[in-house]
C-alpha cells in the first residue's frame, strides 16, 4: 500500500485522506461511552482500509490498550513493525496456522474448539513457553466460537493445559449477531448466554484477565455488555455501525477517510450520446462529461453504477452508466471545470460531499464495505498526524513508507 505522510504538492490520480486526529477523537468517544472498560482497537483488514500501522499507533496514543486483528499474519506484521509492548489478539485461525510464531510474538490467540487447543498446546511445547489463549463462546452468532454443549469439555481441557504450564487462559469472549439492531431479542439472549458460559468457566477455576463481547455498536449503545473490554472496529474510523443507531455525528464520531480523485478529462458531447459499457446511460441533450479515474479495481463498487454520488464543482453528480475497472463518468450538465479539478467521492460531509453511507445506499451494501474495499492503487495520505510524528518516524524510515 502506498503511503504519503502529508498532502502532496501535485494532484494525484486519487487519494484516500486519513485524518488521524479524527481517529484519535473517535477512540476518546468510545472510551467515554465504555467508561470502566478497556478499549481494543480493531485494525483488521489494514484498519478497514485506513492503514493498520498508522491507525494502530494513533489509537494507542488516544488511550486504546489492546489491538485486535482477524488473522495471525496481520498481528505478526504489527509486531514486526515495532508494536512490541501492546497486547494484540488475533482470532481467525485454520489448522496448521502459525501458532508457534504467535506464541513467540506474545500474541493472544483465540480458541473455539478442541482442534485449535490441541494445535496451540503442541506449539507451546515446541516453543518452550506458554501460549496466551482466549476461549471463544458461540452465544448465538453461529460463526466461530464453542457451542454451549461443548463448552464444558473445552474449558476442562484448557484448564488441564494451563495446569501443565502450556497455556494461560487470558480471556473469555464472544461476539454479537445483531447489536446494530436496537432492541433485537438476540442481544439479551446472547448476553445471558455469555454470562452463563463465563460463570461456568470461572466456577471451574478459570481466572481471565478480560471478558468481552461488545463490538462497536454495543460499545456505543449497550453499557450492560461492556464487561472488562470493548472491541471497537468501524466506530474508530468514524462510520456508524448502522443507520438505525444514528449518524456518525449523532454517535459522537467523525469519519476518518476522505476519498477524492482528479478529473482526467472534461469534454462536450451531443444529446443522445451513449456513456460507458452497455450504454445504460444516454445524454438527454448537449452536455459535458467528466472522467473520474477510479473504478472497481480501486474498490469503487460496480453495483453503484448509475447511482454512485460524487461532488464536483460544489454540486452532487451521479455516476453516468456503468462503473468500469479503472474509471467512470459523471454528467456535468454543461458545467466546465478544468481537467485536474477535484472530485470528492465521499468524506465527512462537511463540504456537502457524499459520505460512505451514501455510497453504501447506492450500492445496496453497508458503509463498512465501502471504506474497507478501497484498494492498494489508492495512496493513503495522512493528515493532522503531529501527535504521531515522533512515534512514527523510525518505523516509517524502516518501512520505506509502507504500512505493516
Amino acid at each position: 500500500m502506498t503511503e504519503t505522510a502529508s498532502p502532496p504538492s501535485a494532484p494525484l490520480r486519487a487519494r484516500a485522506e486519513i485524518d488521524l486526529a479524527a481517529l484519535r477523537a473517535n477512540v476518546r468517544t468510545v472510551r467515554a461511552k465504555a467508561s470502566g472498560a478497556a478499549v481494543m482497537a480493531v485494525v483488521k483488514s489494514d484498519a478497514y482500509g485506513h492503514g493498520a500501522l498508522r491507525c494502530a499507533r494513533a489509537a494507542l496514543a488516544a488511550g486504546a490498550t489492546w489491538l485486535g486483528t482477524a488473522t495471525p499474519e496481520e498481528a505478526l506484521a504489527l509486531r514486526a513493525a515495532g508494536l512490541r509492548d501492546v497486547r494484540i489478539m488475533c482470532w481467525l485461525w485454520v489448522p496448521g496456522g502459525p501458532w508457534r510464531e504467535a506464541i513467540e510474538a506474545d500474541l493472544d490467540v483465540s480458541v473455539s474448539g478442541l482442534w485449535a487447543l490441541s494445535e496451540v498446546v503442541g506449539a507451546a511445547r515446541a516453543a518452550g513457553r506458554p501460549a496466551r489463549v482466549q476461549l471463544k463462546a458461540d452465544t448465538g452468532l453461529g460463526r466461530g466460537g464453542c457451542q454451549p454443549g461443548d463448552w464444558a469439555e473445552l474449558v476442562a481441557e484448557a484448564l488441564t493445559a494451563e495446569r501443565e504450564g502450556l497455556i494461560r487462559i487470558t480471556g473469555l469472549w464472544s461476539h454479537f449477531a445483531c447489536a446494530d439492531e436496537p432492541g433485537h431479542p438476540s442481544i439479551a439472549a446472547q448476553l445471558t448466554g455469555f454470562r452463563e458460559m463465563v460463570a461456568h468457566a470461572e466456577g471451574r477455576g478459570v481466572r481471565p484477565e478480560v471478558r468481552h463481547i461488545a463490538n462497536s455498536p454495543a460499545a456505543l449503545t449497550l453499557p450492560e455488555s461492556h464487561f472488562d473490554l470493548v472491541r471497537a472496529g468501524i466506530a474508530l474510523y468514524g462510520v456508524s455501525p448502522s443507520p438505525e443507531l444514528g449518524t456518525p455525528a449523532e454517535l459522537g464520531l467523525r469519519p476518518v477517510m476522505t476519498l477524492s480523485a482528479s478529473l482526467a478529462l472534461v469534454k462536450h458531447v451531443p444529446g443522445g450520446h451513449g456513456v460507458s459499457y452497455g450504454h445504460h446511460y444516454t445524454t438527454a441533450g448537449d452536455t459535458t462529461l467528466a472522467l473520474i479515474p477510479v473504478g472497481y479495481a480501486d474498490g469503487i463498487p460496480r453495483q453503484a453504477s448509475g447511482a454512485g454520488p460524487v461532488l464536483v464543482g460544489g454540486k452532487w453528480r451521479t455516476a453516468a452508466g456503468r462503473i468500469a475497472m479503472d474509471q467512470f463518468v459523471v454528467d456535468l450538465g454543461g458545467d466546465e471545470p478544468e481537467a485536474g479539478a477535484e472530485a470528492v467521492l465521499f468524506g465527512p460531509g462537511d463540504r456537502g460531499e457524499p459520505t460512505a453511507q451514501d455510497w453504501a445506499n447506492a450500492a445496496g451494501t453497508i458503509a463498512y464495505e465501502i471504506v474497507t474495499r478501497i484498494g492498494a492503487r489508492v495512496p493513503r495520505v495522512y493528515v493532522d498526524a503531529e501527535a504521531d510524528a515522533g512515534a512514527d518516524a523510525e518505523a516509517d524510515a524502516d518501512a520505506d513508507g509502507q504500512d505493516g
